[in-house]
């Protein structure tokens, strides 16, 4: 990034292109309250955002404080670069980014009323009431209290009413939830990443024999629990593997460092300092950086990296003899 001019202002309408605000954008009468930001690219803002609408239409772009929109933060769809969120966003309205050749980050967060991201990781969570995410990484959970619709992404987990899932989705954590059966189109595929050993793929060594992604079956995997009161009744769609996960702990499974490097993703920018995983392949230490566990993830939702299939057999005398 080149060298940024500094600016201070209190227009009502702002454009930002090759700036760095050293201070925060926060309304400070009532007619600042309805201000538009358009960011054009190289811009650095080291406070937090307020805005009625906030556009961005090209990278490169860090916020490293919170955002908050009454009515929309954007990203252009036509947007490149790097754009990070280094703090939580939240928006009355919508989150929008459906760029196909921006890198966007948000490293902690996001709450909205819609939530549409395409290709973007996100470290922390997302609540909103209706979530449409394709080619995307949410290493939380992704909470909708009306809807999701997943095309070819990898999430911790889910819960919500209604679901739709289309090309591969793979989940981090043994189990997501919904109310009404999962509506998956014809090729849709279901993985669950829990026992996989992400730690050797990251350090790019040979996974364990006993690790891999397991597919999962919409009927046979699905738990229905009918949860009732005097007045309500309730039925709640669990999608989980958990049974598989318990067995390969009894059978003293390694853990495949997958905690840990959830743990430091999650963090985000809150990562106090820069961990290792051990060695990798080429004799180095394995860092973990946010950008390279992004990079990680988007190299398996994209199949440079191939998780093996879980065999999934084990004897059940394994488990006795160690009881």
């Amino acid at each position: 990034m080149k060298e940024l001019k500094e600016l201070r202002f209190n227009e009502s309408n702002i454009q930002l292109k090759d700036n760095l605000v050293r201070s925060s954008i926060l309304p400070e009468k009532v007619a600042e309250l309805n201000r538009t930001i358009t960011v054009q690219g190289n811009t650095v803002i080291e406070g937090p955002v307020y805005a009625h609408k906030l556009e961005i239409q090209n990278g490169d772009l860090e916020i490293q404080g919170t955002v908050f929109t009454q009515l929309e933060l954007y990203v252009n769809s036509e947007a490149k670069g790097n754009v990070a969120f280094k703090k939580s966003v939240g928006s009355a309205n919508s989150v929008v980014s459906r760029a196909a050749n921006c890198n966007i980050m948000f490293y902690s967060d996001i709450n909205a009323k819609t939530v549409t991201l395409y290709n973007a990781f996100v470290a922390g969570t997302i609540y909103a009431d209706e979530i449409i995410l394709e080619n995307c990484i949410v290493i939380g959970g992704v909470f909708a209290t009306q809807q999701i619709d997943l095309t070819n992404c990898i999430v911790g987990t889910f819960n919500t009413p209604s679901v739709r899932i289309a090309q591969m989705v793979s989940l981090l954590l043994p189990s997501a939830f919904s109310i009404e059966k999962i509506l998956a189109t014809a090729e849709a595929k279901l993985f669950n990443l829990s026992l996989a050993d992400l730690g050797a793929l990251y350090k790019g060594l040979p996974q364990a024999g006993n690790s891999g992604k397991i597919e999962m079956n919409i009927e046979t995997d699905e738990v229905k629990t009918t949860l009732a009161n005097e007045k309500i009744q309730k039925t709640l769609r669990s999608y989980t593997v958990v049974g598989k996960v318990l067995a390969a702990d009894l059978l003293d499974m390694d853990k495949f460092q997958n905690h840990f490097l959830l743990t430091a993703a999650s963090l985000g920018s809150q990562l106090l300092k820069t961990y290792d995983m051990g060695i990798d392949k080429n004799g180095k230490p394995a860092t973990l950086t946010s950008e390279k566990i992004r990079d990680f993830f988007f190299d398996i939702l994209k199949g440079k990296i191939e998780i093996q299939n879980i065999d999934g057999k084990f004897d059940i005398s394994q488990i006795t003899g160690k009881l």
